[in-house]
């Protein structure tokens, strides 16, 4: 089996290049008064391994290209998988052909020229793994064998995965801007079964790095899936009650997701936020602090420019409880009559400042309640701020944890949750672009049995 893995950055980069360059020129050409193109090579193989047997082995490799062109204040998008000089003709002209039929509207348009990242910082993003898949297979099987020998009560497995992903990205746009960002994404992965005379219970654990020195090794990975799995085993419903809840690191960071959505622009020029008009007001407890760092090196959320070429920089997004700023694009910014905030995208690692204790110490704090370990379903609705999903976790008395629990929802409005928050703790989960440690809040509904 050859290793596909054979990337020359370098010569990707200039191919992008180029071909960025000749777009803007045919675009201009045609009569575009402006013109953005986004370009993309990327590169890599993932394999799934269960029960000892190669399940699936996929190799990738893509290029595509992404042209919005704008004709005065009429806007035209086309996109294309075939770069081909033909194909980029076609689609250069389909782009050019939309923007003749699509109507005006005065917030189109490329952000200012004065705010492109002419000069970015370098966000070392690309740490290219030299592993092939058959290296790749043996390591799927030795994490696999570590999580299903680690406790006779591990009956199956749903597999176990390792991928590794090197790619290239460039935007550039008329004002002159090209921008490139070269990065890696590398993870494993072990999903397990475990049975005794309560019934079956399956869970999992991942790692993820942009640098492969800085993943969970196999053994911890297979080890944490088999504890995680072992540990939800005898899981019963309890009682309709309100309880307070702390939800876990990586499900905390879905709440905070919440946030971001209801005051980014789209939700708040189409009036669909809860939290429409809240500039200036307190949306989380005064002792919270909520920033986001988007150069931090090596980071899964890092951006050295947004996806309109404007410069990235480090901003309070919320202060003291208070809201800072919305997260706008230019073009949300001009429905708002603001100005973008570097956000078209979205955020870029949003660093949720924890209360500086353990999450031993918030199990204490909280002392009768529901962790939260999962949630099931989407109950989430950010125009009203309602908040109703199934979930998974364990029930705590006196700082400890009883037992697991299943088939319950929570329930709750995101602003109270929001407002409710009484601690954060220092278990920082670094695997996606909001990092939050787990998140302890006042009261929700709990309705079970």
């Amino acid at each position: 089996m050859n290793n596909p893995h054979n990337f020359d950055v370098v010569a990707e980069e200039k191919q992008l290049r180029e071909l960025v360059s000749d777009i803007l020129q045919q675009a201009k050409t045609l009569g575009a008064t402006q013109a953005e193109v986004g370009a993309a090579s990327d590169n890599g193989f993932s394999i799934n391994v269960r029960l000892g047997e190669v399940d699936t082995v996929e190799f990738q490799r893509d290029k595509s290209i992404g042209i919005t062109v704008y004709f005065g204040q009429r806007k035209g998008t086309a996109s294309s998988s075939d770069i081909s000089r033909e194909a980029i003709k076609q689609t250069v002209e389909a782009a050019c052909d939309i923007a003749k039929y699509t109507s005006e509207d005065p917030c189109n348009g490329l952000a200012e020229k004065e705010l492109m990242a002419f000069d970015y910082p370098d966000i070392d993003a690309y740490h290219p793994w030299s592993l092939d898949p058959i290296t790749a297979i043996e390591l799927a099987r030795q994490c696999e064998a570590i999580g299903m020998t680690f406790d006779k009560r591990i009956k199956n497995s749903e597999g176990s995965s390792v991928s590794t992903n090197q790619g290239i990205q460039l935007y550039g746009n008329s004002h002159g801007f090209i921008g490139k960002v070269a990065s890696t994404r590398h993870n494993f992965s072990c999903v397990l079964v475990a049975e005794d005379a309560s019934g079956m219970q399956r869970d999992y654990e991942f790692t993820t790095a942009r640098d492969p020195m800085d993943l969970w090794s196999i053994e911890e990975v297979g080890k944490k899936a088999a504890k995680r799995t072992v540990s939800r085993l005898q899981a019963r419903s309890i009682s309709t009650r309100n309880t307070p809840v702390i939800f876990a690191a990586e499900i905390a960071k879905s709440i905070f997701g919440s946030l971001v959505a209801a005051v980014s622009g789209g939700n708040l020029y189409r009036e669909t936020s809860f939290l429409l008009n809240s500039l200036d007001t307190q949306v989380v407890p005064a002792w919270m602090n909520i920033m986001e760092k988007p150069h931090i090196q090596k980071a899964l959320g890092s951006a050295a420019f947004d996806s309109e070429g404007v410069r990235t920089k480090e901003q309070s997004l919320v202060e003291k409880g208070v809201l800072q700023h919305y997260v706008l694009g230019s073009y949300s910014a001009r429905k708002l009559g603001m100005k973008t905030t570097g956000n078209a995208g979205g955020v870029n690692n949003l660093i949720v400042e924890n209360s500086n204790t353990t999450f031993q110490g918030l199990l204490k704090q909280m002392g009768t309640g529901l962790l939260v370990t999962e949630v099931i379903g989407h109950g989430v609705n950010i125009t009203t701020g309602d908040y109703s999903r199934g979930a998974v976790g364990f029930w705590v008395e006196n700082g400890e944890i009883l037992f697991p629990v299943e088939e319950i929802t929570i329930a709750g409005n995101l602003k109270d949750m929001l407002l409710g928050i009484q601690a954060v703790s220092n278990d920082v989960d670094v695997r996606s672009n909001i990092q939050t440690g787990s998140v302890l809040i006042n009261n929700m509904m709990l309705a079970g049995q």
